[in-house]
């Protein structure tokens, strides 16, 4: 395997404009353009545009692509709704108890094909796409059923922020605008955008309102420099990953590697929506792992996701100790300073008996201890309606 990084559709307008470009799971990616205080402020209080061209984006299709899916993935896919996105896990039956993480990922199911074949999409993050495609594709039936990996021939761009929908909305038509501004939280339509084809949705990882769009690779930059004009007199910016990292941490989402790993018990960690162990009519589900979820459901884990608010600005990182009367009781998965808390945060997975709302703990940061306390999750709810 090669060890140059890999380059998104948008690398060469990163290097031009000033993004400090990191080697990110594989790919060339900007960390920040000016501070990652700043471009974090700027997506909670107008609007953020992240290149996430990294992520994997993988089409399926067929007439049994939903049947195909559904037994595969531990979210309900059989149900799912044209326009719709589900949050789901990639796991196998393998591992010593019988369950691996292989990923999380999303799932939409696109307009139909004319003659009513399923379409669906689905994004997984970069670091797990090879083996998620690997294992996608070692249990392809032998018809019915048609997987391709888009990642190389799009883009995807996240626009973030109380201005985001409105912005990209300025770019479209009306009967586009309509539809892109109509959209719920995780729904999901096609749409032009400067003339450009699109698919839209309303998710996100940074815990605002916003878009995902994805378009052309041979369009990315035009489309970039279109919502950034639309969008800089009202303050948005183009923002890097490091401003990404803050913001979903302080919306509470976890993070593949670090909240969610390949052994993560999915109920512990707050991920129980994304498990359906029976289908919509009621009886069992089938796909890899749900014996060992059964199992996990039924089971009171021994250590919980819990949120830490810090008493000071000095920041936890992944791996620093949480202890309690004189002993560890637990581990920081995610850490940072939380620029709209103006505090640090972290994540952590500690021992049941301490993660109680206001139990007061001690966290290690390079071996100084830190006082902190367990908060609710998220640490950061955005301010009105929610569509």
């Amino acid at each position: 395997m090669s060890s140059t990084p890999l380059r998104t559709p948008l690398a060469s307008w990163h290097e031009s404009h000033g993004g400090r470009l990191v080697d990110f799971a594989g790919w060339s990616m900007p960390v920040q353009y000016s501070s990652i205080v700043d471009e974090h402020l700027a997506t909670r209080r107008a609007a953020g545009m992240f290149d996430v061209s990294h992520m994997g984006r993988l089409a399926i299709e067929g007439p049994a692509a939903r049947d195909w899916l559904e037994s595969l993935l531990t979210r309900r896919v059989a149900d799912i709704a044209v326009g719709q996105a589900r949050y789901t896990l990639v796991t196998t039956d393998t591992g010593p108890d019988g369950l691996t993480i292989l990923d999380d990922a999303l799932v939409t199911r696109e307009t139909d094909a004319p003659d009513g074949t399923p379409r669906l999409a689905m994004v997984v993050n970069a670091s797990n796409r090879d083996r998620v495609v690997a294992w996608l594709r070692s249990r392809l039936p032998a018809s019915g059923v048609s997987l391709v990996d888009r990642t190389a021939e799009t883009a995807m761009i996240a626009v973030q922020g109380p201005l985001a929908v409105a912005t990209v909305c300025v770019l479209c038509g009306d009967d586009d605008a309509g539809r892109i501004s109509g959209l719920g939280t995780y729904r999901a339509a096609r749409a032009f955008i400067v003339g450009q084809p699109a698919a839209v949705s309303r998710t996100g990882y940074t815990g605002e309102d916003g878009l995902e769009v994805v378009v052309p690779a041979t369009v990315a930059e035009d489309v970039w420099q279109a919502i950034l004009a639309a969008g800089g007199p009202r303050g948005l910016k183009p923002c890097g990953l490091g401003a990404r990292d803050t913001l979903r941490l302080e919306a509470g989402m976890p993070l593949y590697g670090h909240e969610l790993v390949a052994s993560s018990d999915p109920f512990a960690i707050g991920l129980g929506l994304a498990v359906n162990l029976d289908g919509a009519a009621g009886g069992p589900r089938q796909f890899p792992g749900r014996e060992a979820l059964v199992r996990l459901r039924a089971a009171a884990p021994q250590r919980v996701r819990v949120g830490l608010a810090c008493d000071s600005k000095r920041a936890a990182r992944e791996g620093s100790a949480v202890v309690a009367e004189g002993g560890p009781v637990g581990t920081v998965t995610s850490g940072s300073l939380a620029p709209s808390l103006d505090r640090a945060v972290a994540m952590a997975l500690v021992d049941r008996p301490f993660a109680a709302v206001g139990t007061r703990l001690t966290v290690m940061v390079r071996d100084v201890p830190q006082p902190a306390t367990v908060v609710p999750l998220p640490f950061y709810r955005r301010p009105g309606p929610r569509h």
